[in-house]
């Protein structure tokens, strides 16, 4: 299901189809249990190409940390 048409704006950014590919799945990873999140984590880094403000390398370097991140978890016993 898609919830935001995050590949107009990328084509719109000049963004490769394999490029879009990984990012979504980048952010799909990092949100795995929300998808409709990581599709608006995904149209938000299309725009942002698109803007120039970021390149699409530095997009796919900023989803690779958030995705490679380990969550945090509060111990409730403290």
């Amino acid at each position: 299901m898609n919830y935001f048409d995050y590949e107009t704006v990328a084509h719109e950014a000049g963004i490769p189809a394999d490029r879009l590919e990984q990012l979504a799945k980048l952010f799909t990873q990092e949100e795995p249990h929300d998808p409709m999140l990581a599709e608006l984590h995904t149209l938000r880094a299309c725009m942002a190409v698109r803007d120039g403000r970021l390149t699409i390398e530095e997009a796919l370097e900023e989803a690779r940390l958030l995705a490679a991140r380990m969550p945090v978890v509060a111990d409730a016993r403290q």
